[in-house]
């Protein structure tokens, strides 16, 4: 779509290409929407589900991040550089479980906003100890670099089943099939990470739906009565932390893997965990799916807001006529708006968005979706679709 050519159609020229490669998120985008929509799916597994918000959920995103790059770089005891990364991931996921039980076995003994602030005091410790630790790197603020092997998706030490992750160092494939296609290693990225994303997903979903899933349900809306009934409580919610923590550290993984890199500020840090609460209202909290919805949003805004080539500011400033750039209202040129008020400025945005959903779209796009329905969309919209054919 985005190389449809211009067309001039009497009155001026219509570039269709332009216009959707200034609308459509770009693959890179695309990618952090599936780094973020995992992590953001891993915090709504406990927080949408039991009620207990994790404000500290950033802590297992960089424990998975950071333990990715710590192996390749060989500052691991007992991990050669050479291990593979998809049991590299699996290793720091079952270590977040590890620091989720610990950190649980605390922070459950309050609720509430007590819970809350406790597991952000838990993962801010951790920030300042990564971001003043030597041993990460000869520059721990900024974060190590990935210097080992490029991270594979795929069969641990079968080459022919593994795909090497990254922009650069990822792999690529010329002519596929024979259809003349060829797939960057960008493309090639985002459908690895794409497979292990939905994998998650439907993980989390087969264990929401269990009985399992079922207690955890009971303890958002009633803790005091399912204790009552006979419940553990307090061991349900720390399995249900424990894993939360283990997908969050999967999707850091993930997002170190692609991007041969880690830092503090990018994974332990608390705002880091406020993107996940962001795209998780948006989507809708308490439907495990809708943080992924709620995540293409946010990328997708960012992305179109972006100063980056194909984003709406430049579209607008190479699209139109000079005559309207420079149109002179009171001293302002239209020019002037573009770049003060387009130009980089999806934060402001994404704030407004926000603020809208929290008063008019509590339930966010999929909860909203569901109450319009009276139900989940795969059980609930055949039936819908069946009253217009009639």
């Amino acid at each position: 779509m985005t190389g449809f050519p211009a067309l001039d159609v009497g009155v001026g020229i219509v570039d269709p290409g332009a216009f959707f490669d200034a609308f459509l998120p770009a693959t890179t985008f695309l990618i952090a929407m599936l780094f973020l929509g995992l992590f953001a799916m891993s915090f709504d597994f406990v927080s949408g589900y039991t009620g207990y918000l994790s404000f500290g959920h950033a802590a297992f995103y960089g424990i998975g991040a950071y333990f990715i790059v710590l192996v390749a770089n060989g500052k691991v005891p007992g991990l050669p550089d050479s291990t593979p990364f998809m049991l590299t991931m699996l290793l720091g996921a079952l270590l977040a479980v590890v620091l989720a039980l610990l950190i649980g076995a605390v922070s459950f003994r309050l609720s509430g906003v007590y819970f809350a602030m406790l597991t952000l005091g838990f993962a801010q410790v951790l920030y300042q100890l990564v971001r003043n630790w030597d041993y990460v790197g000869s520059n721990p603020q900024q974060g190590p670099n990935l210097a080992g092997p490029t991270p594979e998706v795929g069969v641990p030490y079968v080459d022919s089943l593994s795909i090497a992750l990254g922009r650069l160092a990822g792999d690529n494939f010329k002519n596929v099939l024979g259809t003349g296609i060829d797939v960057s290693a960008t493309m090639t990225s985002y459908y690895a990470i794409g497979i292990i994303v939905v994998l998650s997903y439907f993980a989390m979903q087969r264990i929401v739906h269990s009985p399992f899933g079922r207690v955890m349900i009971a303890i958002r809306e009633n803790e005091e009565r399912a204790r009552a009934v006979g419940y553990n409580v307090f061991w349900y919610k720390m399995a249900a932390f424990a894993m939360s923590a283990f997908f969050a550290a999967i999707a850091g993984a993930l997002f170190a893997a692609y991007r041969s890199s880690a830092s503090p500020d990018t994974t332990f840090y608390f705002l880091v965990t406020a993107d996940a609460l962001i795209v998780t209202i948006i989507g809708g909290i308490g439907t495990l799916a809708g943080p992924l919805f709620g995540a293409f949003t946010f990328e997708w805004l960012e992305d179109v807001l972006s100063s980056q080539q194909g984003g709406l500011a430049p579209y607008l400033r190479g699209g139109l006529p000079e005559s309207v750039l420079n149109a002179d209202v009171a001293g302002v040129t239209f020019l002037d708006v573009i770049n003060t008020a387009i130009d980089g400025r999806a934060p402001l945005y994404l704030g407004i968005v926000f603020v809208l959903f929290v008063l008019f779209v509590p339930n966010g796009l999929l909860g909203s979706i569901r109450d319009r329905l009276g139900g989940t969309v795969a059980n609930r919209l055949p039936a819908h679709l069946e009253r217009y054919r009639r």
